[in-house]
């Protein structure tokens, strides 16, 4: 069986934070003249619930949730989630290994509409790139169970030689305190959370209990199914949105909408984040609040 990091000693995840915290990035664009065909190609990927707040660690391999894009690789060719292309250069994608991997292009801590704004520019920059890391976290469509996957993926990297091909840290945690430790840790310093990968659970597409997130809010999706005028401040544009929730909830989302978003709020069937701390019985989510519009580069 092999050993896991304990986050108590994990230079290797300080140094990455280290040297990709100030790093500046101008990198690709996507040739959306060829979206729709590119997109058809997309694969279903794994994709995390949320975890319970009370969660037990035990059974569970642990890593940081990394606020970055998606990006998934065939062995050739590397692509957002929805499909498309990422137009890194060539010589960020021929340093790749053959095997098909699952991570995110990386900037740092809180750096996402840093990297999500320059990957959308039509041709990449070559010095932007040097800033980039691509931290992989599981080898996509292998057989096995997660830790040994991981186990794989850490040797796959450190055999590639490529320093901005990178194994996320996996790690066991004893009991729930120590989780909520790290987890703390985390956040303090500007992370999103952690995530919480079942150490023998087999690779599967879709949502499962087996890859779950930990967050300081939950976030969840919605669709805008019209608008309620604003009183008294906000008189003249918009009061909250009404939104539809995947479970077919409805509710009125008026918290957490700046001047400017009211002023032009989403329309009507785009799709908008909010955070939240629970549902109702009825399955309303309590003290929901808005978050953004929906960013399809987003994890």
């Amino acid at each position: 069986m092999p050993q896991i990091e304990n986050p108590s000693r994990r230079p290797f995840l300080r140094q990455v934070l280290k040297a990709t915290s100030a790093a500046a990035l101008t990198c690709v664009g996507t040739p959306w003249g060829g979206a729709l065909a590119a997109a058809r190609e997309a694969p279903p990927l794994q994709l995390a619930r949320e975890a319970p707040p009370d969660i037990d660690p035990t059974g569970y391999l642990v890593s940081e949730k990394l606020d970055g894009v998606r990006a998934w690789w065939d062995g050739t060719r590397l692509r957002f989630r929805s499909g498309l292309p990422v137009l890194a250069p060539h010589w960020f994608t021929s340093s790749l290994p053959a095997a098909p991997l699952d991570g995110e292009l990386w900037l740092g801590r809180g750096r996402f509409e840093d990297l999500a704004g320059a990957v959308r520019r039509s041709a990449a920059v070559d010095g932007a790139w040097r800033q980039v890391k691509y931290v992989v976290f599981d080898l996509r469509g292998a057989g096995g169970p997660f830790e040994q996957r991981s186990a794989s993926l850490s040797r796959l990297v450190a055999g590639a030689g490529f320093p901005q091909l990178m194994a996320a840290p996996q790690c066991r945690l004893a009991d729930r305190a120590e989780l909520r430790r790290w987890f703390d840790e985390v956040v303090r310093e500007g992370g999103e959370g952690l995530m919480l990968h079942r150490a023998d659970a087999a690779w599967r597409t879709g949502r499962s209990d087996a890859l779950l997130k930990l967050k300081p809010l939950a976030d969840a999706e919605a669709v805008v199914v019209g608008h309620v005028p604003g009183r008294g401040r906000h008189e003249g544009r918009l009061g909250a949105l009404q939104v539809r929730t995947a479970e077919g909830v409805e509710f009125l989302l008026g918290t957490g909408l700046t001047d400017r978003q009211r002023a032009q709020p989403p329309e009507t069937g785009a799709t908008i984040v909010f955070t939240y701390r629970g549902r109702t019985a009825s399955g309303v989510p309590r003290f929901a609040s808005f978050l953004r519009a929906r960013d399809p580069l987003r994890s």
